[in-house]
């Protein structure tokens, strides 16, 4: 069985031979699969699976070199780098395009990556959104619509912070995020960094 799983009793509709179900006692087992890429959204922005021919679209939100000024790689604006940062988010399976959803337009990317069943928890990262949208409430809703849908699955969030960026630090404890640790982080295709380690536990 997979480490996810939720306890239903036998009145439970769900209870049927379509569920891969395990007896046990007075209980049915069931292996819940956590679905990496949702479509999340709420009044504001719309989260769809991200695809391969979203790049040139994406690239244009992210040409912005003040966006990744404090970022551990700094060069990601660049086309040939953030093909690396595309590629791996495709990768991934569970990166996403994030968009205005009052006029469609890109405004940034994230990703679930790493899912441990066995510790119980998710990360969130590769983060960024365009300037405009910097202080507008967008990460927070973001943030919120990935936390709630991972905490079907998992206990904890865990999110790798550039050690010198402190913006995105700051971000993170507004969220309420609790720093765990410092770890040398190696993104895909890239060289080791050195991250903060923030956490957020479910409640």
């Amino acid at each position: 069985m997979c480490g996810e799983t939720a306890r239903r009793t036998f009145t439970d509709p769900l209870a049927t031979q379509d569920w891969p179900a395990l007896y046990e006692g007075t209980l049915f087992v069931y292996a819940l699969v956590m679905n990496r890429q949702p479509i999340l959204q709420d009044g504001s922005v719309i989260l769809t699976p991200l695809r391969p021919d979203e790049f040139e679209e994406l690239l244009a939100v992210a040409s912005d070199p003040l966006i990744w000024a404090q970022h551990p790689n700094p060069d990601r604006w660049k086309q040939e780098i953030f093909r690396t940062y595309f590629d791996g988010a495709l990768a991934s399976g569970g990166a996403f395009m994030i968009r205005d959803k009052a006029h469609g337009s890109a405004i940034g990317s994230t990703r679930f990556y790493d899912h441990n069943p066995e510790t119980n928890e998710i990360k969130i990262g590769y983060t960024f959104f365009s300037r405009d949208q910097w202080g507008s409430g967008t990460n927070q809703r973001v943030k919120k619509l990935l936390l709630d849908h991972a905490f079907q699955y998992v206990k904890q969030v865990i999110f790798h912070v550039g050690a010198q960026n402190l913006r995105s630090r700051i971000a993170m404890q507004r969220l309420g995020a609790e720093i765990i640790g410092e770890e040398e982080v190696t993104y895909f295709g890239e060289l080791p960094k050195t991250n903060v380690v923030f956490r957020i536990a479910a409640l």
